[in-house]
């Protein structure tokens, strides 16, 4: 399929649904080296890009799942998460700052950046969700805005960037309802 004539999209009303739709379609893969789909659910529309380049010679080549999605809120609040050892710029912007969520686990794992402390502990509350991030390779996850004016008019996103690439559609789904609850409560 040509990437700029057509976009695969996947709707459906309930996650069941649209993953049946999902594993179908990645059952009939062959090489899982790029792979774009447009997954709605409940009037949201959440990308899910996976890239895998091999590389060659001297490169080692790289690999990154993403999940992204327009946020409808478009109120001052931004987060973002990361692995301890991951150098990352984000979260600078916005006057966000280093913070603590009172979860160990999670907290010893990410370093997290926000400008609404209580907001984004109440973001990560779920356990089951701190799980699902707490066990995946590198990864940043946050409210990103490309231009960064807050009053540029443009919607923010959030976006799940993993530097993996993930076929599984099992785990791809366990983390695409970890992004998905979170995107539901940030409006």
């Amino acid at each position: 399929m040509d990437n700029l004539s057509e976009e695969k999209i996947f709707s459906a009303v309930d996650e069941d649904v649209l993953w049946k739709q999902v594993t179908e379609d990645l059952a009939g893969v062959q090489d899982l080296l790029e792979y774009h789909v447009v997954l709605q659910q409940e009037g949201r529309r959440v990308l899910l890009d996976i890239d895998v380049d091999l590389g060659g010679g001297f490169d080692s080549g790289t690999a990154s799942t993403t999940f992204s999605s327009y946020l409808y809120s478009r109120d001052n609040f931004r987060f973002a998460i990361h692995k301890q050892n991951f150098l990352d710029e984000i979260g600078k912007f916005f006057g966000m700052q280093d913070i603590v969520l009172g979860y160990p686990e999670f907290d010893k794992r990410f370093v997290v950046k926000t400008n609404d402390e209580a907001r984004c502990a109440l973001l990560f509350a779920d356990p089951g969700l701190r799980s699902t991030l707490v066990s995946l390779p590198e990864l940043s996850f946050g409210v990103v805005q490309y231009l960064l004016q807050p009053d540029d008019g443009k919607a923010p996103f959030l976006e799940l960037r993993i530097e993996d690439g993930i076929p599984d559609p099992a785990l791809l789904r366990k983390i695409y309802h970890a992004f998905y609850k979170i995107l539901e409560q940030m409006g």
